[in-house]
């Protein structure tokens, strides 16, 4: 089983080189099933539900989120009703929406898990003991199991595969826009990459605008963010994943610019 992630999608640029690449990814790349990640797809900062049905119509068959999913309010009707668009699993119950995806791929039972770190991040339940739960209740059927931590710190993420090594097909980290380049199948048989990168514009920090970025840093105050267009790059990873052990057999990063 071949399974796309596509990494943290950045306003229009992100949206539009998305639409472009990932029905010819599927395609050419023999994909059985591709993630999105979609928290920062409306404007930088969360994800309505046209811009949600767009990345669907583009081949998207889960979006999977982090921190910035709750900053458009209008969307938690959204979340709550489209079992396909995730928000982190170890929130607090009571919160709106779905944390994981489960479902049949090539006839292999298959689930998305959406979990985020708490270094560096807003207080949230613990992303350790929230895989061990879904792992040994809703998830224990699942064979595949695709893993977005969206978490700031590289030790956080590091700690996290390995502590799931062979109990999951990948970990793919999400949140920091930029792709590290140690991608590797752990001893276990957990495909893992610190962080998968940002689909959105080159030339921005981190895919907003350059300029409000610098006066920031340079005044301390707070200015208003806008995403970036210029140079649009989509970045993306491929996991082969042997759909009878649900162990890896490979994972390669992708880069596609217009």
């Amino acid at each position: 089983m071949k399974i796309l992630f596509v990494g943290d999608v950045v306003g229009k640029a992100g949206r539009k080189i998305t639409g472009t690449h990932l029905p010819l990814m599927r395609q050419d790349l023999g994909i059985d099933f591709a993630v999105v990640n979609c928290e920062n797809a409306a404007g930088g900062f969360g994800v309505t539900a046209e811009i949600g049905e767009e990345l669907f119509r583009a081949g998207a068959d889960v979006l999977t989120s982090g921190n910035h999913i709750w900053d458009r309010k209008d969307s938690y009707d959204f979340l709550s009703r489209e079992a396909r668009v995730l928000r982190p699993a170890n929130y607090p119950p009571g919160v709106p929406g779905y944390g994981y995806w489960c479902g049949m791929v090539k006839e292999a039972p298959t689930a998305v898990l959406n979990l985020q770190g708490r270094v560096f991040l807003p207080p949230i339940d613990c992303p350790f003991r929230a895989f061990d739960d879904l792992k040994k209740k809703e998830l224990a059927a699942a064979r595949v199991l695709f893993v977005d931590f969206h978490a700031e710190a590289t030790s956080e993420k590091l700690a996290f595969a390995s502590y799931v090594d062979g109990r999951a097909s990948a970990v793919v980290g999400t949140h920091t826009h930029v792709t590290t380049a140690d991608e590797r199948v752990q001893d276990g048989g957990t495909a893992y990459i610190t962080d998968s990168g940002m689909t959105g514009s080159s030339d921005s920090v981190i895919g907003m605008d350059k300029e409000a970025s610098i006066q920031r840093f340079l005044l301390q105050i707070p200015r208003k963010f806008l995403p970036a267009e210029a140079r649009p790059r989509l970045s993306a990873v491929v996991i082969d994943v042997d759909e009878r052990t649900g162990h890896a057999r490979s994972i390669q990063r992708i880069s596609r610019t217009e």
